[in-house]
């Protein structure tokens, strides 16, 4: 092999990323600015991904993404990932277990910053030092030594033809369109009581199709119960691929702070976003979100955010933050956007 060949050959070669993130659901549909812009704009870039084993199937059918990885042992992990010859470790989660992950490979690591001093001041102080800026933002910034910016294309969510809901098979009430009411939230301090929703749900007087997990469906049949047959519970009974599908082809979302409102967003979706404990200031709101989407969030409450996650309980006991949501004006809104949805459906 000539000296010229073999020069070709290197520049030629892949340059093998590993992106971390662990977890949840939202926090990994954030990440695919990263993952997009990064194959797309760094030639001969390999992408890896690194999860827990139940959130692959969120980007398993992500065409950006070269191979995903299941978390399992660090000591399996560590000799199945030294095998590939990555170069470089992108951290999206940046917490302990990535900080190991990341001692155990030979590759360079970049992290992205948390801000959870500046959240802890927020929560605890109310203090306001946080910066006006979207996670997905600070995730790119992890990649500024590669040139790689924001093409600001919004978020990625692909769905697997096998998962892909025919609406016809549907109840007949659902067939000409609908709302999906994403319920569900890690956190009870993220959601609406069920007996709110459901109010909500009866002056919308549309069709409405209830999604969320497993966890969620005991307070979906509460929900559902006394709204009759233009309520539809699905929790539970799709996967995250299927319930997008069913995001995809509604008119408009409603949702608390989950994961299905960052699908939503990725989708385009006219959304509004219900907030409790958590705040949008966060730099966890809908990302590039149709620019009909609405927050609604009861402001001024000098107990709001009483954390950045969340809590099983208010623990100011009263829960003013999802009690003192207007019911009527939010059913309003979505009446609107439904209506304004139709010409695009």
């Amino acid at each position: 092999m000539t000296e010229n060949n073999h020069n070709d050959n290197y520049l030629h070669m892949p340059v093998k990323f590993l992106i971390v993130r662990f977890s949840s659901i939202g926090d990994i549909v954030l990440t695919t600015p990263v993952i997009r812009c990064l194959k797309q704009q760094l030639e001969g870039a390999e992408v890896h991904f690194l999860t827990k084993k139940k959130y692959t199937p969120v980007i398993k059918a992500n065409p950006h993404i070269d191979q995903i990885h299941e978390f399992e042992s660090f000591v399996k992990t560590k000799r199945r990932l030294k095998q590939l010859g990555l170069h470089y470790i992108i951290d999206l989660h940046n917490n302990l277990r990535s900080a190991l992950v990341k001692s155990l490979l030979p590759a360079i690591p970049f992290s992205f910053k948390k801000l959870n001093i500046e959240k802890w001041l927020l929560v605890n102080f109310g203090k306001d030092r946080l910066p006006a800026v979207h996670i997905v933002d600070r995730y790119i910034d992890t990649l500024k030594l590669f040139d790689v910016v924001n093409d600001n294309k919004g978020l990625d969510h692909f769905i697997p033809t096998q998962d892909e809901i025919n609406i016809k098979d549907l109840a007949p009430p659902f067939h000409n369109g609908y709302l999906v009411f994403a319920i569900g939230a890690n956190h009870a301090t993220k959601r609406l009581p069920p007996e709110k929703i459901a109010d909500i749900c009866r002056k919308i007087k549309l069709p409405v199709i209830l999604a969320g997990g497993k966890d969620d469906a005991a307070a979906a049949e509460v929900i559902s119960k006394g709204c009759g047959n233009l309520v539809m519970n699905a929790c539970g009974k799709y996967n995250i691929n299927q319930s997008a599908s069913v995001i995809r082809q509604a008119r408009m979302v409603l949702s608390h702070d989950t994961g299905l409102m960052h699908i939503a967003a990725a989708f385009k979706k006219k959304i509004i976003s219900i907030w409790g404990n958590t705040i949008p200031r966060f730099g966890m709101s809908p990302y590039m979100a149709h620019p009909g989407s609405v927050v609604f969030e009861i402001e001024g409450l000098n107990c709001r955010p009483c954390s950045k996650l969340g809590f099983s309980k208010c623990p100011k006991k009263h829960f003013r933050c999802m009690e003192d949501q207007d019911s009527n004006k939010i059913a309003a809104y979505a009446r609107e956007m439904y209506t304004g949805n139709q010409s695009q459906m």
